[in-house]
């Protein structure tokens, strides 16, 4: 039995008996509906116990699930044990929504749902009503009652990204937002996703773990903008600089006042909160916004930053790997040593500022783990033997980087090499792609998955994602995965690469680089696009069963190995670079 987990629960139960309240809905969110949150949003990890970055848990007056997607499934299962919380498995056949499950634990005509109206993305109501035919609740927090030393509100102070890696003004950044705001003859736009504020005003924060953003509102108008902002989060330079750019300041807090005052028309996106999108009394929501186009396509400035970003974090990889087998041999290292060894490298490369993600790095089994985090009880010691994955990356001044490794500590099995070769045949593929200009990512995803399914198997995540130019390292709007997403791909957007395989159990494998999609070729068809390998580390050869490879695939690996040889050699030194050229060495089959 969980004792702690169930304690805070009996809490809730509690409070929501004094409330008259039945069901309280705790989702993974901030008020900003961001990927990652700051720890006093962390309500669902605190409550649960279960620490993934996605989830919801619903609590009845007696009973508990929380609904989690097929990345965290094996974590889930491990963390809830004990707590009296039913799992949900998303997306798998039998799991009921939230609303389908609520129909069955709730009964009569007194059935009240309720959640902190400020952390509602939108996502329960229409389940809610079709279900139970009920609406949705908006209530207090609870958890400021409930968690005993809650943490605060972040306080870290705002910092100016510097023109030469934003490579445009925040002045001709509000230009183009007020452009749209007059095509929808709207009288404002509302942001809240924190990294579309900081793009838009070129700042950078450190208010959410390994994302640079500060908690804010951002509100422009055709005349105006206004940020709504803790006041002592702003530096005498930051304040300059939004004073400057025609920015005034008002309180974080203000925001649910003066939305209540605002008139005409006014732009949201699907990130706004439903309890600030009640107060406005005409709005239309933008999906995606104008910012979150805007900022996924890199302009040369940023472009530029990419690829000197991903020229440190190479060597810092190559200087890594070099050392990891022969420190494997040696014995004593682990899951967690190997990251911190990582981490350090990447600290010595210039404009270094922090992780862009938690690494994960899963030794045997726990790679099977999409996103397994190592802890003290679960490091694993790293032997001579079987497959690492690590999924690593860094945030520096001139772009954010993120790539995947799956690397052969020693001897292997079929399966494993079987597998392995398959994923990285769809990595391949994926990269050398040349499209037609007006291609979704969802028509290019099966190029990944295409060899994986002629053995009947899968992976469940999305192929690639966009990056963001030091800010989060999961951007959109485009994105490539089986499931449609609207968003066009164009030249200048980030996208990564990286297909998987994973054996409950046994081992997971994942191989990824960040890619640039740039101008192919015009033609009577049209312009077509291909992308550019960013990302600059070599991939593991030694567990290729090259029966498996054809020519043309080992000639694009030679080509990329290439590349990467010729790139990083010259900020190498001399032992550095003859490990290099070895591990690029020219494979045939």
């Amino acid at each position: 039995m969980n004792r702690p987990i169930r304690q805070r629960i009996a809490a809730l139960r509690s409070w929501m008996k004094a409330q008259g309240i039945e069901a309280f809905i705790v989702p993974t969110n901030d008020p900003h509906n961001s990927e990652y949150v700051a720890p006093h949003w962390q309500c669902r990890s605190w409550l649960t116990g279960f620490d993934g970055s996605a989830g919801t848990a619903v609590i009845t007056l007696r009973k508990a699930a929380l609904w989690t997607d097929s990345r965290y499934f094996l974590q889930a299962a491990e963390q809830l044990e004990g707590t009296g919380i039913e799992l949900q498995r998303l997306a798998q056949p039998g799991t009921p929504t939230i609303g389908q499950w609520l129909a069955k634990q709730l009964k009569g005509n007194q059935r009240r749902v309720a959640i902190d109206g400020w952390l509602d993305n939108g996502s329960w109501s229409d389940d809610l009503q079709q279900h139970l035919g009920i609406e949705l609740e908006y209530s207090d927090d609870p958890f400021h009652t409930i968690w005993e030393q809650r943490p605060p509100l972040p306080q870290d102070p705002v910092t100016i990204h510097s023109l030469s890696f934003a490579g445009e003004s925040c002045p001709d950044k509000l230009k183009r937002i007020r452009q749209v705001i007059a095509q929808h003859r709207a009288s404002g736009i509302l942001l809240s996703a924190l990294d579309e504020i900081a793009w838009s005003l070129n700042l950078r924060g450190n208010d959410v773990h390994c994302v640079p953003v500060f908690v804010s509102y951002l509100l422009v108008k055709p005349q105006s903008a206004t940020l709504y902002i803790d006041r002592q989060k702003l530096t005498p330079e930051t304040t300059e600089q939004l004073a400057q750019c025609g920015v005034s300041i008002r309180p974080y807090t203000a925001i649910a006042t003066d939305a209540q005052r605002l008139k005409g028309k006014i732009l949201t996106d699907a990130h706004l909160n439903g309890q600030l999108r009640s107060c406005l009394k005409e709005s239309l929501t933008l999906s995606p916004t104008p910012v979150s186009l805007m900022k996924s396509v890199k302009n040369e400035v940023e472009q530029e930053g990419f690829r000197r970003a991903m020229l440190r974090d190479g060597v810092a990889l190559v200087k890594w790997l070099r050392w990891l087998k022969p420190a494997v041999e040696a014995g004593g290292e682990t899951e967690m040593s190997i990251d911190r060894h990582l981490t350090a490298l990447r600290a010595e490369q210039e404009h270094f500022r922090d992780i862009s993600f938690d690494t994960i790095a899963g030794y045997g089994p726990h790679a099977a783990i999409v996103h397994y985090e190592a802890t003290p009880e679960s490091d694993a010691a790293l032997e001579p033997h079987g497959l690492l994955l690590v999924d690593s990356g860094a945030q520096y001044s001139d772009g954010t980087t993120d790539v995947t490794r799956t690397i052969a500590l020693g001897p292997l099995t079929p399966d494993e090499r079987r597998d392995y070769t398959l994923v990285l045949k769809g990595f391949l593929h994926l990269q050398q792609a040349v499209f037609p200009e007006g291609t979704f990512g969802t028509q290019l995803d099966a190029l990944a998955h295409q060899f994986i399914w002629q053995y009947g198997q899968n992976y469940m995540h999305g192929t690639g994602h966009g990056v963001g130019s030091y800010l989060s390292v999961h951007e959109g709007p485009h994105q490539i995965r089986s499931n449609y997403m609207p968003a066009l791909l164009q030249a200048g957007m980030t996208v990564t690469d990286e297909p998987g395989l994973y054996q409950a159990g046994r081992h997971g494998i994942r191989i990824e680089n960040t890619l640039l999609i740039v101008p192919a070729m015009t033609t009577e068809y049209g312009r077509f696009l291909r992308f550019e390998p960013l990302t600059l580390c070599p991939i593991d050869t030694t567990p290729i069963d090259f029966s498996l490879l054809t020519p043309e695939e080992a000639g694009w690996l030679n080509d990329y190995h290439r590349l990467v040889r010729e790139r990083l050699s010259p900020l190498l030194d001399e032992e550095e670079k003859a490990w290099l050229a070895e591990a690029t060495r020219e494979i045939s089959c």
